[in-house]
């Protein structure tokens, strides 16, 4: 089971980017259950401050827009600055995914636990960002439809 912590929070506005560097969104994240992780790396602070004001901006505007659908199907919503997300095991060993060096430091990171994950950099626009999750989690275009979880 996976012990909340501070970084749980989905309120983005918390979220800042102006200084990834002092926040408890840097404690890396352990996942054991289908989550979608908004990261915002460090390597952002470079940008320039117009540019990573409009790509945070994007970025959150875009995740508020589908957290209602990851929310109806059962998805958590997690931020992260840290390089590093574990995604818990059932043989309670933990694989690591590291974020620093892709194409942009900010973007999503989908985990559905025994599967292998996805990684988007950069802002998606809401209407894409859906058609991954769909994709990726198996929503219906029905979205607001809580999918059945099958329980052993």
């Amino acid at each position: 089971m996976r012990t909340a912590h501070p970084a749980d929070s989905v309120d983005l506005a918390g979220f800042v980017p102006r200084d990834s560097s002092d926040s408890a969104l840097l404690v890396p994240q352990v996942i054991a259950e289908p989550s979608v992780v908004l990261f915002w790396l460090r390597a952002a602070d470079t940008l320039g401050a117009d540019d990573r004001a409009q790509a945070f901006d994007d970025l959150k505007d875009y995740t508020e827009q589908v957290a209602a659908a990851l929310q109806a199907n059962g998805i958590r919503l997690l931020a992260t600055h840290a390089d590093t997300v574990y995604v818990a095991l059932p043989n309670r060993e933990l694989r690591p995914i590291l974020l620093s060096g892709l194409d942009y430091p900010f973007g999503y990171l989908f985990i559905d636990p025994g599967g292998p994950e996805r990684i988007l950099t950069g802002v998606y626009a809401s209407d894409d960002l859906m058609d991954e999750l769909r994709a990726y989690f198996d929503i219906s275009d029905d979205s607001t439809a809580v999918r059945p979880r099958i329980t052993t």
